[in-house]
């Protein structure tokens, strides 16, 4: 009988225990901003840096499967609806990977606020990979040059098959992007159409490149090492960030960065137009 009452309570608080585990885990979740997302939907990676915490790495939790940075260096700021992170030079906020997405997509979209009043060449997002994968060290990146009065865009992606460069150049610059205001940009690869269409502030860009043939995307997840938000897919050693360095394929982005998000769908135009209506 003492055995049987000794085992009675051990399991009873068991029981305790896992119960109050279980009730501490909603007060946390309700920190990380929200979005409807099914589970196993097509929104694989978000994060809305709306965090007003002392602690950087929970502003910039990814709010789909609560993914924490392993490092936020950037400062908070007023984004176009809450907070936001502000871009600086040899900084980014560095995440493992972006979940799923690249075991997923095949038609995809990238969705992203961003404000910048000066024109460098630098990179919204990355996706890095092995040096010994491509030249590039990347699998996909979002890479911005030219001059504040013609701002270019250049989307890159890697995959198993092919690469390809979605361009906005010449006289399909991106015009107005870079006025010191915030702007909401959105990069919906089709793959039934295999073309890529660049959104600005819920407007079509005419100019949408084709990856002619080419139809689902398959990012190979196995070389991909993490997803970097406001930085190229190299990185700078501590001897060239001493001597003022600056290169193509790692410099970061300096202007403000806000609800950066990656679907495995292509969204349609009334979606984007949502996205940057209700500031998203």
């Amino acid at each position: 009988m003492k055995n049987i009452i000794k085992i009675f309570s051990i399991f009873s608080v068991g029981i305790i225990v896992f119960s109050c585990q279980d009730l501490e885990r909603p007060e946390l979740e309700d920190s990380f901003p929200k979005d409807a997302n099914a589970p196993g939907g097509p929104l694989k990676f978000y994060a809305a840096f709306d965090g007003a915490t002392p602690n950087p790495l929970m502003n910039a939790v990814d709010s789909i499967r609560a993914k924490f940075p392993s490092s936020n260096p950037l400062q908070t700021i007023d984004g176009p609806a809450s907070k936001a992170i502000q871009g600086a030079k040899y900084k980014y906020v560095k995440y493992s990977s972006a979940n799923d997405f690249a075991q997923n997509a095949k038609s995809f979209t990238v969705s992203v606020w961003v404000k910048k009043g000066n024109i460098a060449t630098d990179h919204v997002f990355s996706l890095p990979s092995p040096a010994d994968y491509h030249w590039s060290a990347a699998s996909m990146f979002l890479l911005s040059e030219g001059s504040v009065a013609a701002p270019i865009l250049k989307f890159f992606v890697k995959d198993s098959v092919g690469e390809k460069w979605f361009e906005w150049v010449g006289a399909n610059t991106v015009t107005g992007l870079y006025d010191g205001n915030w702007h909401h940009l959105a990069f919906v690869y089709n793959a039934t159409s295999s073309q890529m269409t660049m959104y600005k502030d819920g407007v079509a860009h005419p100019n949408a490149p084709v990856w002619t043939g080419h139809g689902n995307v398959s990012l190979e997840a196995s070389k991909i090492t993490g997803l970097k938000i406001g930085a190229g897919p190299q990185e700078f050693t501590q001897a060239q960030i001493d001597t003022g360095g600056d290169d193509w394929l790692k410099n970061s982005w300096t202007g403000g960065i806000d609800q950066f998000r990656m679907y495995t769908t292509a969204l349609t135009s009334a979606e984007v137009t949502n996205l940057f209506n209700k500031k998203k």
